[in-house]
């Protein structure tokens, strides 16, 4: 292994790393409709669980509405019993082969818990880009105490130098991501 791919990965680690809270952001109830919302519900379908989006195709009708028009009209209950289960304290109403959600505004104390939520996961994506620059550091330096690998200490100093800004800058991303989703989630 050489510099450069230690650095690459590291890079390309810490940016799924975002990807994923990006992802998970989506998820987070807010007081408009999103389909992010539904789409990684698990539904019990035929013996084994699936997301939600490979068995219905959701929609935003209205902004405050979500529609679950299920490919199989059979498994239109199997769907309403995963929303209900699910947590996100939402109300399936059955409407023919489709399922109407509405999105209640969130309370203000159901406001502050999503915020903390949206910290946390900040704080573990954080954690997580963190992990990728002390497991680069230790690469660097592994390849520096390698004889065969012949680094110099300027090229271990400056690979090191990248990865801290490296970090640095994901760690801004994440916190813009996390003000923004913050501001998202108290508006009324």
């Amino acid at each position: 292994m050489d510099i450069d791919t230690v650095l690459l990965e590291a890079e390309e680690r810490m940016l799924k790393s975002l990807d994923y809270l990006q992802r998970e952001y989506r998820g987070v109830r807010t007081g408009r409709a999103n389909t992010a919302l539904l789409e990684y519900i698990k539904v019990e379908y035929y013996g084994s669980f699936v997301d939600l989006r490979e068995i219905a195709a959701v929609s935003v009708p209205e902004p405050t509405q979500l529609l679950v028009k299920p490919f199989d009209p059979g498994a239109k209950n199997e769907i309403i019993k995963a929303i209900e289960k699910s947590g996100l304290g939402l109300n399936p109403q059955s409407e023919g082969n489709q399922i109407r959600v509405m999105l209640p505004s969130p309370s203000a104390d159901r406001r502050k818990q999503l915020a903390v939520q949206v910290r946390k996961m900040a704080e573990d994506a954080r954690v997580t880009v963190r992990n990728e620059r002390r497991d680069a550091n230790k690469a660097l330096d592994a390849l520096k105490n390698d004889p065969k690998s012949k680094m110099s200490e300027d090229q271990v100093t400056s690979g090191k130098d990248y990865i801290d800004e490296l970090t640095k800058t994901t760690g801004k991303k994440i916190d813009d991501l996390t003000t923004k989703k913050v501001t998202e989630i108290e508006e009324i």
